[in-house]
Order: C-alpha cells, then sequence, then structure tokens
C-alpha cells in the first residue's frame, strides 16, 4: 500500500488582503449588476452572494447592508489617502497634496469604467444609494481637511479650522464636477486632464500670497561713513 499524496491545503480567497479585495471587488460587480438588470428592491443579499460564488456569511463579513456593496473599495482609497498623508514632503503646498489624494478617488472610477457607470446610473434613482454616496464624499472632505488643518496649524496659522474647511471643500467640489461630468459623458473624457485643470484652479486659489520684495531707496551724501549707512538702512528693513 502506498501513502496517499498530501494535499496541500486550499487557501480561501479572502485570506489575504490582495484576496479579499478581488472578493469585495467581485461582489460589487455582482450586485451592480443585479441591481441593473432585476432593480435595487428586488435584489437580495442572497442574490449578490449567489452571484458571486460565495455565501450569505461570507457577504456579511464585508458589508453590513447591501448599499454597501456598491462602495466596496471606499475604506482602501480612504487608507490610501492618509498613507499619501503621512508620505508627503512637508515643504510642498499642502492644497496640491491634498488634490493628489484626491485623485485616487478618479483612479478607482477610472479603473472599473463599467461599474462606475452603472454605479452612477443607479444613484441618480435609487434615494439609498444617493445618500450612501453623500456619506462617503461627506467623508473624503473630512480627511482632507483635517490633513488641511494639521498643516495649517503647523504653519501659525491662526484660521487654521477655518482654512482647511473651506479648502477641502473646494477640492471635494472639484474632484465631483470633475467626475460627475466624466460619467455622464460615458467616461469618453480624459479624467486626469480634467481633474489636473480644476485642481490646478483651486490650488492657485488658495495659495498664500508671496510678500513683494521690499525697494529700499536711501539718499544720503557721500560723505555719511559707510557703517551709518549700513545702521540706518538696517533700521528702516527693521520697521513693520
Amino acid at each position: 500500500m502506498t501513502d496517499s499524496p498530501r494535499r496541500t491545503p486550499a487557501t480561501r480567497v479572502g485570506a489575504t488582503p490582495a484576496g479579499r479585495r478581488q472578493l469585495r471587488r467581485a461582489l460589487a460587480s455582482a450586485a451592480v449588476d443585479l441591481f441593473a438588470a432585476n432593480g435595487y428592491e428586488a435584489t437580495t443579499v442572497d442574490d449578490i452572494a449567489a452571484a458571486a460564488g460565495v455565501g450569505r456569511r461570507t457577504f456579511f463579513r464585508y458589508f453590513d447592508a447591501k448599499d454597501d456593496v456598491l462602495f466596496a473599495n471606499h475604506d482602501e482609497i480612504v487608507a490610501e489617502m492618509e498613507d499619501a498623508f503621512a508620505a508627503a514632503d512637508p515643504a510642498r503646498d499642502p492644497v496640491e497634496v491634498a488634490c493628489d489624494a484626491v485623485g485616487l478617488v478618479l483612479d478607482s472610477y477610472a479603473d472599473d469604467l463599467d461599474v462606475s457607470l452603472k454605479r452612477f446610473a443607479l444613484t441618480r434613482t435609487v434615494p439609498s444609494l444617493r445618500d450612501k454616496e453623500i456619506a462617503i464624499v461627506d467623508r473624503y472632505q473630512r480627511v482632507l481637511a483635517r490633513y488641511l488643518q494639521a498643516r495649517y496649524e503647523q504653519q501659525g496659522d491662526p484660521a487654521a479650522s477655518l482654512r482647511a474647511a473651506v479648502a477641502a471643500a473646494a477640492i471635494a467640489a472639484a474632484n465631483n464636477h470633475v467626475l460627475r461630468r466624466w460619467l455622464r459623458r460615458g467616461g469618453e473624457d480624459d479624467i486626469k486632464v480634467r481633474a489636473a485643470e480644476a485642481f490646478a484652479l483651486v490650488v492657485t486659489a488658495f495659495r498664500a500670497p508671496r510678500a513683494e520684495p521690499a525697494t529700499v531707496v536711501a539718499v544720503m551724501t557721500t560723505a555719511t561713513p559707510l557703517h551709518e549707512v549700513v545702521a540706518q538702512v538696517g533700521e528702516v528693513l527693521r520697521r513693520p
């Protein structure tokens, strides 16, 4: 009798970060197709799980409800934004850094155009999905505001909280404008070019003004000692 060969234990799809990401996206893709074909209300969690090839318990391991599944990568994007903030060059304009981070949201839509277009159509007709989308945009905006406020406080800005809130709202508005315009056009426009144009406007609007260089004209006789010239010019430059 020969020993039967040992089987290597199969690794579950959701056992690794990449596998979990893959499974969330599979569930999202299945859900958006079912919502589009059968209607949001008529589609159940069991329908979505079966279409993705998993069980009901697996679905609820990743999502609390069926309206969460359309925004499957939301937490991943927030984490990536926060990583980008942590790694950013502190010498860079904070609004530039924030605009770059929001680009991750646009990238996620562009990476899966079919799902993005179907989700856009659904959020226009299903109020609960629209509310979910608004809540997600608000979370992105709060993440931006926290980063900007911290940077402005480091710069000693007495209006750091207000300035951060206004800048974050402007960045979110620019992002939403570009994204919705792109989706309405079926994803045919160049989203990166349009985003760069929109964010450039925001960066320019919030860039700290640079002080104009001072010009000092000194009128003295040639007999005035050099040390006195230096002293008087220095006194003028020190004046507020």
